[in-house]
């Protein structure tokens, strides 16, 4: 999740936990606290796959983020011992803090290795989006009105409820996330498809439209599910090109580590004689952040070449009017909205700054 959602959460933990002892200090100990995992985003690990694969790699660790609270709860209580509250209540605020943080990024696309160093896929339980306000604004609410009116009764009781209120709709989005699942699969079996996998995830800002992807052989088929619809979704077909792009891509590590990281959930596209590899689960339709050249292409003889040092691929930016289509489509299953149209650029090259499009 983003990083305002982890500071509150961590800090209305911090508040509810340890508030009536340390007041306002809570808040703000437990705010800092609660973004401490993802400073591993300051680290480079050597190329733009390495830095997106690694990221909630070690700091992300149920393993490692245990025992560091079990240090700091040591610490703690050598150095500034209060005889108030127990040592279990401390070490368990402060793993509290730190393990919400790495279970809510796992409710997210992107992947987070819960169990490293254990070399075992990313958990993407992708049922909320990585910014959604009706997770975070409770908590936000609750964490603003306990540093006006400090932790004393009626701050305190925000902290407790706001925590139980963001609880409660993450388990909500599960339930969202079983709905579309079960729309897919009869969309799946409807078309006679036979996908090799499928991802799941709401769509941005909400958990009521959800984007619905299938992979099959060399193609790959995406949808739309709403709350609202009354049928299982039309699936587009889309072309992934990735019998084509595979001789050039043996012996790529990169590519492999994207495999392993996205569960092979990618396509890829010829752009200015290079293999752009795109990680579909992330973002929307058309636009995803994640996108890597890993082979050039020489055009005379056909030969290729791997990309040492891997870059992230620039997108174009998007025209922000396609979010009120997808909260009209999320009302109205009747509502032409084509998820082909949306993938047009992604197999040609980005605009350069200044240029203009194709009829424009």
């Amino acid at each position: 999740m983003d990083s305002i959602t982890q500071a509150m959460l961590g800090a209305s933990i911090g508040g509810a936990m340890l508030g009536r002892w340390h007041g306002r200090k809570a808040l703000v100990a437990g705010a800092l606290l609660g973004t401490l995992p993802d400073m591993d985003v300051v680290i480079n690990y050597g190329d733009a796959v390495a830095n997106m694969t690694y990221h909630r790699g070690f700091s992300h660790s149920l393993f490692v983020l245990t025992a560091l609270s079990l240090l700091l709860a040591w610490g703690w209580r050598r150095w500034r011992p209060n005889p108030d509250y127990s040592g279990v209540r401390l070490g368990l605020c402060l793993w509290l803090i730190l393990v919400t943080h790495v279970l809510l990024d796992a409710f997210t696309s992107y992947g987070t290795q819960l169990f490293w160093p254990m070399i075992t896929p990313p958990v993407s339980i992708s049922s909320i989006f990585i910014i959604d306000p009706l997770y975070t604004v409770p908590l936000l609410l609750a964490v603003v009105i306990g540093l006006i009116i400090g932790l004393k009764g009626k701050g305190l009781t925000l902290q407790y409820t706001a925590l139980t209120l963001s609880t409660l709709y993450l388990a909500s989005t599960l339930v969202g996330k079983q709905m579309a699942e079960n729309n897919l699969q009869l969309a799946l079996e409807r078309d006679g498809i036979d996908a090799q996998a499928v991802f799941i995830t709401p769509t941005p800002f909400n958990t009521v439209l959800w984007r619905v992807v299938a992979v099959a052989g060399d193609d790959y088929y995406e949808g739309l599910v709403s709350w609202f619809d009354d049928k299982p979704p039309v699936l587009e077909r889309l072309p992934r090109h990735y019998t084509e792009a595979a001789p050039s891509l043996e012996g790529s590590e990169q590519h492999e580590r994207l495999r392993w990281f996205t569960r092979d959930i990618l396509r890829y596209d010829l752009i200015d004689n290079q293999w752009v590899v795109t990680d579909l689960r992330l973002g929307m339709t058309g636009y995803h952040p994640f996108r890597f050249a890993l082979a050039r292409v020489n055009p005379q003889d056909q030969s290729t070449q791997l990309i040492e040092h891997v870059e992230t691929w620039p997108a174009e930016p998007r025209d922000m009017s396609q979010l009120t289509d997808l909260r009209k489509r999320a009302l109205d299953s009747s509502y032409p909205l084509s998820l082909r149209d949306l993938t047009k650029d992604l197999g040609r090259s980005p605009l350069r700054l200044g240029e203009s499009g194709p009829g424009s």
